[in-house]
C-alpha cells in the first residue's frame, strides 16, 4: 500500500504555484525555482519508492527475484522500476506527480484525496519486459504503455467509505513547445479520407471525454484494497461495490485530471499556461469537475534519472 505523506516543504521550495478555480474548473500551473539538487531527490525518493512498493513486490515475485537482490545475483539487473527504459520511466514519473500534487494542492471542489494504492502492478506489459530481462539481459526494447487511465485517487468520507474519485491522464514530455502541447491534446499528424493534413482527434481530449462514468481502474483498486488491507479499508471495499454494479449502482461523483509536465521554452513566458485557465477548453465535454495540472520544469529528466536511479539504492 501507498503510505508515504507527499513532501510538501520540498514542492514549496521547488515550485512556484499559480492556482485558480472558477465553477466546476481547476487550473494549476507549477513552475520550478530550485534547483536541481541532492536535498530535492532525497526529499522525492520515499514518495516515490511508496508509489511504486506494491507493483516492485508483485513483479519481482512474478520474475523469480528477490525484492532487494544483492548485486550480482542472477536476475538483479531486472530490479523494478530503475531497469526501464527511459522513456517509460519519464511516463511513470508523469502518474506519480499526478498522485503527489493531487495529495498537495487544492483542486477544484476542495476535496481531499488519497492513493491509497498505485496501480502500477497492472502494467502488463512491465511484467512481461521484466520476465524476459531476468532471464536474458540483451532483451531490452521499448515498453508498451498501461491499459486505462494514467491515474487514480479517491476521497474518503468520514466512515471510510469512498465519495468520489479523481482520474485522468498524465503525461510527460521533454520540451513543452506548443506543437507539442498540441500533439497530446489534439493527437498525431494524420490525413483525411481527401488526402488533408489533420489532428487524429485521438489525444487527451478523446481519453478523458470518452472514459466509462465508473473506469476500470476502480475494480483494480478495490482488489487490492481487498488483498492490502480489507479490514482497514472494509467501508471503503463495500462502497466500490456497490458503484461496481452494472445495473442500479451507486453513482460516484467524478472529477477529471488532466497533468502535463515536460520541461520550459523560451518561447512561453514567466506564468504563462500551456492550457487556458480561465475557463475550461470547449474541447472538454465529459461535465464533470474538471482540474489540470501543468509541471514546468527547468532540468526534468535530469531529476527523473536522479530520482529513479536512487530508488532502493541505500
Amino acid at each position: 500500500m501507498h503510505t508515504c505523506p507527499p513532501p510538501k516543504k520540498a514542492l514549496k521550495d521547488w515550485l512556484t504555484e499559480y492556482p485558480t478555480a472558477k465553477g466546476n474548473y481547476g487550473h494549476l500551473l507549477l513552475e520550478q525555482k530550485g534547483k536541481l539538487s541532492k536535498s530535492l531527490v532525497d526529499a522525492l525518493r520515499p514518495y516515490f519508492e511508496s508509489a511504486h512498493l506494491d507493483a516492485r513486490e508483485y513483479f519481482h515475485e512474478a520474475i523469480g527475484i528477490d525484492l532487494h537482490p544483492d548485486a550480482g545475483v542472477v536476475g538483479s539487473h531486472a530490479q523494478y522500476p530503475g531497469c526501464l527504459p527511459s522513456t517509460t520511466r519519464r511516463g511513470l514519473f508523469g502518474e506519480v506527480m499526478a498522485g503527489l500534487v493531487s495529495e498537495s494542492y487544492n483542486f477544484v471542489g476542495g476535496h481531499s484525496w488519497s492513493i491509497p494504492v498505485f496501480l502500477f502492478r497492472y502494467h502488463a506489459d512491465v511484467e512481461k519486459y521484466l520476465f524476459d530481462l531476468a532471464r536474458d539481459p540483451s532483451r531490452k526494447r521499448t515498453v508498451f504503455g498501461r491499459f486505462g487511465s494514467d491515474f487514480l485517487g479517491v476521497s474518503f468520507g468520514k466512515d471510510g467509505s469512498v465519495v468520489r474519485f479523481i482520474a485522468g491522464e498524465a503525461k510527460w514530455r521533454k520540451k513543452l513547445q506548443p506543437s507539442v502541447v498540441k500533439e497530446l491534446l489534439f493527437g498525431e499528424w494524420t490525413k483525411d479520407d481527401d488526402g488533408n493534413r489533420v489532428r487524429s482527434g485521438k489525444g487527451i481530449w478523446y481519453e478523458v471525454n470518452r472514459d466509462t462514468p465508473v473506469p476500470h481502474g476502480l475494480r483494480q483498486l478495490q482488489r487490492l484494497l481487498e488483498s492490502g488491507d480489507p479490514v482497514k479499508y472494509s467501508a471503503a471495499i463495500l462502497s466500490l461495490d456497490k458503484a461496481l454494479l452494472r445495473r442500479g449502482g451507486v453513482k460516484l461523483p467524478r472529477t477529471d485530471l488532466v497533468l502535463i509536465a515536460g520541461n520550459d521554452v523560451p518561447t512561453r513566458g514567466s506564468a504563462k499556461s500551456l492550457i487556458p485557465w480561465e475557463k475550461a477548453p470547449s474541447e472538454y465535454t465529459a461535465g464533470n469537475n474538471f482540474q489540470v495540472v501543468e509541471v514546468i520544469l527547468k532540468d526534468g529528466e535530469k531529476l527523473i534519472d536522479a530520482v529513479y536511479d536512487s530508488l532502493w539504492r541505500e
